[in-house]
């Protein structure tokens, strides 16, 4: 295996980079990526545009152009590929594993993907067609066809002579699978158990039938979830007969682990389209917009709600002070207890834990901080105001705010996992404005009970 030298792109090696660029110095190119790991080209291809970068993956082998391609992001890649011509993109696809290979096809032209499969090297060329079928979201969209499975009656030998066979198609394997006549999945076998095994000994008698698999139909975040926890580095792919159709690496899940994280914080942030910072000025304002609306929506009705008490804020305007106080405090304490109960849904065994378990926890938490907080806030009233009846009546509310905000923050996302919805929608500017409302609701009717 090829050992590459540690890099570093630093703004001295960018400019002298872009330099030779300019002056297409392809000799100075070609000696700084040659021993260049390809996902740190892919890195340092970022910081030029479409041109300049065809330009260099032109001057490097196929087969690492091939894979600094496939590392690039899917939005990147769409744009970067329409200036590739045809006979150019069916050498890049052929050097690809099959669902690098499909992926890659799916977010071309249905023309274009039709006239690179006809180019396409028979096997990769069935594996890709049958791949094609699946919807990118779900397991057998993820897979791959690469694999190496062996016979429950061969011998070892038999085995070890197919996984020479199959070395160069399959560069990283963990284990082999083990089917019957029909490669209806029946288990797996260990590199390590191979080796030490007698060369003469059947398959069937030394292979694990306690293997984890997971069906075509199933969704990529199930998948994830099950490779997570199970710790694999591998999952083998079955269809509804239980059949051996493809594995999933563990590097397709991180990929899908990243996505949905990133979909998440972009949730989380009040931001309703999947978008990057180079995107259009309009797309970005789209993205961001509902939820700044929404924010608007719940000022105003909060102004209209303070109006309801003009009374109370007449008669004592130190009131009005601790307004900022109240809605700050509402909405962290709805935050916090919001992104703790998205958090804990991701495990399964938090669902079955029981509602009241899980409220009576929440309540006790609640109580001992919003005694704290609003222990430090009479004392720092009194401090500063000296109005003992005022700082009893702040310290009250506070304590009735954060029990309000943290049952709310812990309930909303809860509702709308049952109901569906990405719970994510309840950490960000939904939970907040509600606890301001809250807040402020909590707050004005303490006043006007008590004063």
């Amino acid at each position: 295996m090829k050992e590459f030298v540690e890099f570093e792109l630093t703004k001295e090696f960018r400019d002298r980079f872009q330099l030779a660029l300019d002056e297409r110095d392809g000799n100075f190119i070609v000696e700084s990526l040659i021993d260049v790991n390809p996902a740190d080209i892919t890195s340092l291809l970022y910081e030029f545009n479409s041109e300049e970068s065809k330009y260099v993956l032109d001057l490097l082998p196929l087969e690492t152009r091939s894979k600094i391609i496939n590392d690039l992001d899917s939005d990147t890649r769409k744009k970067f590929l329409q200036i590739y011509g045809l006979t150019e993109l069916t050498e890049i696809v052929n050097q690809l594993d099959s669902d690098d290979a499909a992926d890659i096809l799916n977010e071309l032209p249905i023309k274009t993907s039709e006239s690179i499969i006809a180019g396409l090297e028979v096997d990769l060329k069935v594996q890709v067609i049958d791949l094609l079928r699946y919807d990118a979201n779900v397991a057998g969209g993820l897979m791959a066809k690469e694999l190496i499975k062996a016979r429950d009656n061969w011998t070892v030998v038999q085995c070890v002579e197919e996984i020479r066979k199959q070395a160069e198609n399959v560069v990283k394997f963990y284990a082999v699978y083990v089917v019957d006549d029909h490669d209806k999945l029946l288990g797996r076998v260990a590199l390590q158990k191979l080796i030490l095994t007698d060369p003469k000994t059947i398959v069937k008698d030394i292979y694990d039938d306690d293997v984890v698999s997971v069906e075509t139909h199933q969704e990529d975040t199930e998948v994830a979830e099950v490779m997570k926890k199970y710790d694999l580095e591998s999952v083998p792919v079955v269809n509804v007969n239980g059949q051996l159709v493809g594995r999933i690496t563990i590097d397709d899940v991180v990929d899908v682990i990243t996505e949905q994280a990133e979909e998440e914080r972009q949730i989380m942030s009040g931001i309703t389209e999947d978008v990057e910072e180079d995107d259009t000025v309009w797309k970005n304002t789209r993205a961001r917009l509902p939820w700044l609306l929404i924010g608007i929506f719940g000022g105003m009705l909060s102004a209209r709600f303070m109006g309801f008490f003009e009374a109370e804020l007449a008669k004592i305007t130190a009131i009005a002070f601790f307004v900022p106080l109240i809605q700050a405090t509402g909405g962290n304490v709805g935050i916090q207890s919001s992104s703790l109960v998205v958090q804990s849904l991701v495990n399964p065994s938090f669902v079955d834990e029981g509602l009241m378990k899980r409220l009576s926890k929440v309540f006790s938490v609640a109580l001992l901080n919003g005694f704290f907080l609003s222990v430090l806030v009479l004392g720092a009233t009194l401090l500063f105001f000296g109005n003992q009846q005022l700082s009893i009546v702040v310290s009250i509310a506070l304590f009735g705010v954060v029990l309000f905000s943290s049952f709310v923050g812990t309930v909303t996302p809860l509702i709308l996992n049952r109901l569906g919805f990405n719970p994510a929608l309840a950490s960000g500017p939904f939970i907040t404005t509600m606890s301001d409302l809250l807040g402020l609701t909590t707050y004005f009717l303490t006043i006007h009970l008590l004063l």
